[in-house]
């Protein structure tokens, strides 16, 4: 069987390309998740601080509740600390030695007062500096009101031994003397300034706690067996940079998360894509199959030569498109360091997993799809397979119509819910219900394209002359063909418009809840934070701290446990002169240290009211039982939770404020405080709420969005071009009875426009009921925000690539002599 499966796809190269084609790329994109997955896991850049130690020991960041499962886990946003008890314990390790480290912000002020920030820059005691190692090139080490700066930042700041800096860390800039200068081996991606030990200490501001243990001279494993109970992180290798630097552990994170999400729809989407390929290469061969069957051949066999037929073109196809999926991994990693998710010297980690798991997976969907497509030429019996092969089936399967109904209808069903569940969450589920509206209609599209077509063809008979008539009247008896046509094209358009349009709306109404709720008259910003103390310093009128933060919750349902990262604020109690939360109950007034406000429909899911106590973990991880005093309506510009900025301050990594509202106070008075200070500015209030995240997410969902429809076009062109190429005999016939060239290419133009512009209404359809449920929970208005030319452009994109498809094919397959090309074979 192999041999002459092999025979059968060296005569039939032509008939295997597209399935080659759709296999190669769905095998790339799965390939290139892979990688994305595997190095969220084990890539980083190279250690640089903690390159000479031997293991690093770090807060635990990762949040499991107890009885989550495997999958089940948060990382935590902020570096939580560690006790300094540590230090004894592991220094009785024996041959350790165990060196304590103090990280924080300390940033070098310029001569013209704004901070030198062309790298991130932090404080460090000076004992920490033998983990790189840091050696002295010149001078001392430092003494109380001195410092060592590395020497890269010596020579920005333009000072050397015996010089003096300014330097902000949480409060106004200081003068130190520069003791000395130091340097490790290897570019470095921060600035380090590192004081003594007591006045690290004191600007650490955390008694008793460290950032960090450097471990020299015992290895990661012993280390762990003496903390094993201590929720720790205890690093060695390559993993050590993710201890070092707060956005690689990040990256690391992110990228885990995305290609395991993207990785889902790109798997989804190419089992689809692979196997309506599959079943329109099947459905072109019902003659040959016929003729199998009418000399002998049984169900078995035609099943089985198809099947190992397949494997065949899929193993070559996912060897290629595995190796090709590193390429498309290394340009999606250059995608998301230009968005500002990945850093420039992130490396990926390429290993032969992903490589294979995505053969494995090419392979299982061609196989599976090779089934499918199988089913209906094997079971025919060979008098009806004869009759039949010169005709499209009358209507597809019973059962595939009715879980394309059930699907429709459940599509249906979803769009509602963003009605009742607003926030992102409610713009995901537009995305799938948008989905599920997708799958249904495409199994369903025979049945809803006829009943298109029914009501078109006369039109197009009456009104297009006889190219006309004869595209009407090969879509009237070839729906089917029609059908795998507009079917990916309409998924292109769907899929792009929802996913675009759910963003757009869901950062209008953002903005436009923000706008109402942030009443302060000025906000104070700064380039690495606002130091606390400002809150106090206010000439004149009243201030409130502004904290953004995240929170970890917990959901149980049933025997599994959900846990998920939020958004959450801190602010003080003084702030309802400056903020409008929409309170529900209770009062924002009563907002203390202990306490937290909810937003109502949270508080509703939670079964929670004021005076409850209500159970996370902080934004370092640490675990939280606060009292409800208030619940609130404005979620989508404050989060599900608001914290006393206190709370809030204390379990964030630089322990600064992001932003401090004022109201009342001179704007003159303000400028004047704030120039004390390095890198602080007064805005407008609108200018409170940091869009960047916001603007992240969503250049992050279209590079991936991007992705799969570049796959879609590609499989969309590959299907146009398969279905067009097929009809070469009947395009000699209709020349041979006297059809001209130019009626032919007028025929498939007009098959075309009619095949685009199906695509176009049920692709319009599909995103537009999702779309206006979802803008009239979030903005009360139906129309989703965002520009139109967006919509136009999908549009456009998808009728440009239908209409040259077709036109492509149609000409090359027009090239040949009518009368060679109705002698040929099939």
């Amino acid at each position: 069987m192999l041999s002459l499966a092999w025979q059968t796809v060296k005569a039939r190269t032509s008939g295997f390309i597209g399935a080659f084609v759709a296999i190669l790329c769905g095998t790339a994109l799965v390939a290139a998740c892979g990688i994305l997955m595997e190095s969220g896991l084990r890539g980083g850049v190279p250690t640089q601080r903690y390159a000479a130690a031997d293991a690093v020991v770090t807060g635990d960041r990762i949040v499991r509740p107890p009885g989550a499962g495997v999958t089940a886990f948060e990382h935590a946003a902020e570096q939580p600390s560690l006790p300094a008890a540590l230090v004894a314990r592991i220094a009785a390790v024996p041959g350790a030695r165990a060196v304590p480290e103090q990280t924080f912000p300390a940033v070098v002020v310029g001569p013209d007062g704004q901070p030198l920030a062309s790298k991130s820059s932090y404080g460090h005691n000076w004992d920490s500096a033998v983990l790189a190692p840091f050696t002295l090139k010149v001078g001392n080490a430092p003494k109380p009101g001195e410092v060592v700066l590395d020497s890269g930042l010596a020579a920005e700041a333009g000072v050397d031994v015996g010089g003096e800096v300014r330097i902000m860390t949480r409060s106004v800039p200081g003068t130190y003397r520069v003791a000395g200068v130091a340097e490790a081996a290897g570019e470095a991606r921060q600035a380090s300034v590192f004081f003594s030990e007591t006045e690290a200490a004191a600007l650490f501001g955390r008694s008793g706690q460290l950032s960090a243990i450097g471990v020299l001279g015992a290895d990661a494993r012993q280390v762990e067996n003496v903390l094993t109970n201590d929720h720790v992180t205890v690093s060695s290798g390559a993993d050590r940079s993710a201890a070092e630097f707060d956005d690689v552990s990040q990256t690391k994170s992110i990228l885990a998360i995305l290609a395991g999400s993207f990785g889902g729809y790109a798997v989804l989407v190419a089992i689809f894509v692979v196997a309506s390929t599959l079943a329109l290469t099947v459905e072109q061969r019902r003659r040959e199959f016929a003729l199998l069957r009418a000399v002998g051949a049984t169900p078995r066999q035609i099943r089985k030569l198809i099947g190992v037929e397949t494997t065949v073109v899929s193993v070559i196809a996912g060897v290629i498109g595995s190796l090709l999926g590193i390429g498309v991994s290394q340009g999606l990693r250059a995608a998301f360091v230009w968005i500002g998710v990945v850093p420039a010297d992130f490396d990926l980690s390429i290993s032969p997993i992903p490589l294979v798991a995505a053969l494995l997976i090419g392979v299982g969907a061609a196989r599976l799809a090779a089934w499918s497509a199988s089913r209906r030429p094997s079971s025919i019996n060979p008098v009806e397979a004869l009759g039949e092969a010169a005709v499209q089936k009358r209507d597809v399967g019973k059962v595939r119509l009715a879980i394309g109904w059930v699907l429709t209808a459940m599509g249906l069903g979803a769009t509602v819910v963003p009605l009742f569940v607003g926030g992102q969450i409610g713009a995901a589920l537009a995305v799938s219900a948008a989905l599920v509206l997708i799958i249904g209609l495409a199994l369903t599209g025979p049945r809803v394209i006829g009943a298109a077509v029914r009501v078109i063809a006369p039109v197009l008979a009456r009104s297009s002359g006889v190219s006309g008539y004869l595209a009407s009247a090969n879509a009237l008896k070839n729906s089917r063909r029609l059908a795998a046509a507009v079917t990916p094209l309409m998924l292109a358009i769907g899929f792009a418009v929802v996913n675009f349009y759910s963003q757009t709306t869901f950062t209008a109404a953002v903005q436009q809840q923000t706008e109402r709720s942030i009443t302060a008259d000025h906000v104070i910003t700064g380039v690495t934070g606002v130091p606390a103390e400002i809150v106090r310093q206010i000439p004149g009128g009243t201030a409130t701290s502004l904290v953004r933060t995240q929170v970890i919750t917990a959901s149980r349902t049933g025997d599994s446990v959900e846990v998920q990262s939020r958004p959450a604020n801190g602010l003080d109690s003084t702030a309802s002169g400056m903020v409008d939360l929409g309170v529900v109950s209770g009062s924002i007034d009563d907002l203390r240290t202990g306490t937290v406000a909810l937003s109502d429909a949270h508080a509703s899911w939670e079964d929670k009211g004021v005076g409850d106590t209500v159970e996370f973990w902080f934004a370092d991880g640490q675990q939280a039982k606060l009292r409800v005093v208030a619940t609130y309506e404005h979620d989508l510009a404050f989060g599900d939770y608001v914290l006393s900025a206190a709370d809030a301050r204390a379990h964030t990594t630089a322990g600064m404020d992001s932003a401090v509202l004022v109201k009342g106070a001179d704007l003159t008075a303000l400028n004047d405080l704030t120039s004390r200070y390095a890198g602080l500015q007064v805005t407008e209030r609108v200018a409170a709420q940091d869009r960047s995240a916001e603007r992240t997410q969503f250049l992050l969902n279209l590079v991936a969005v991007g992705v799969i429809l570049g796959y879609v076009a590609i499989s969309v062109s590959n299907t146009l071009v398969m279905s067009t190429a097929a009809r070469r005999r009947e395009f000699a016939l209709l020349r041979l009875v006297g059809t001209g060239r130019r009626q032919i290419v007028r025929m498939m133009r007009t098959e075309a426009l009619l095949t685009v512009g199906l695509a176009a209404v049920l692709g319009s359809l599909v995103a537009a009921v999702p779309l206006a449920m979802l803008a009239l929970g979030l903005t009360g208005s139906p129309l989703p925000a965002g520009s139109i030319l967006v919509y136009l452009g999908a549009l456009a994109g998808a009728a440009l690539l239908g209409l040259a498809s077709v036109a492509v094919s149609t000409r090359l397959s027009l090239r040949a002599k009518p009368i060679d090309t109705i002698g040929t074979r099939e």
